[in-house]
């Protein structure tokens, strides 16, 4: 069996990076998905018309090279398309009591809209189509 996990959702939080004492690259950002909500088989809708949503919230985890370009092309809002595994852990918290996490752990993230502009050596602002990755 596999353990594949595929999102789509929209940045909530400006990526996270640091480097562990091995020298591993860890990037964390939370993600924002959106479903339609329903009701006896039928999709809810707002006094306005407009379809309810439900909004779920992960958090997706990059390591090395991969957590690198996502540290340095994505921001808050964009949308993005997140391919990797789930990941439960386990710990006990300082009052002794078990406490329980899940996370993604992404393989590759794919860019849905324009990244973030990045600045060169010289100062000037490149755009994501000139950034060899």
């Amino acid at each position: 069996m596999q353990n594949i996990v595929i999102l789509a959702g929209n940045i909530g939080q400006a990526p996270e990076s640091r480097s562990t004492q091995g020298g591993t690259n860890i990037t964390h950002f939370t993600l924002a998905t959106s479903r339609p909500r329903y009701s006896e088989g039928k999709v809810v809708r707002d006094e306005s018309g407009h379809r309810v949503q439900d909004t779920e919230w992960h958090r997706i985890t990059c390591f090395n090279g991969l957590g690198k370009t996502v540290q340095e092309h994505c921001e808050k809002g964009m949308k993005v398309l997140v391919r990797g595994r789930i990941h439960y852990t386990k710990w006990t918290d300082q009052q002794g009591n078990d406490r329980y996490g899940c996370e993604i752990i992404a393989e590759t993230v794919d860019f849905l809209n324009r990244a973030k502009q990045t600045q060169n050596d010289d100062g000037k602002f490149i755009d994501d189509d000139d950034i060899p990755f």
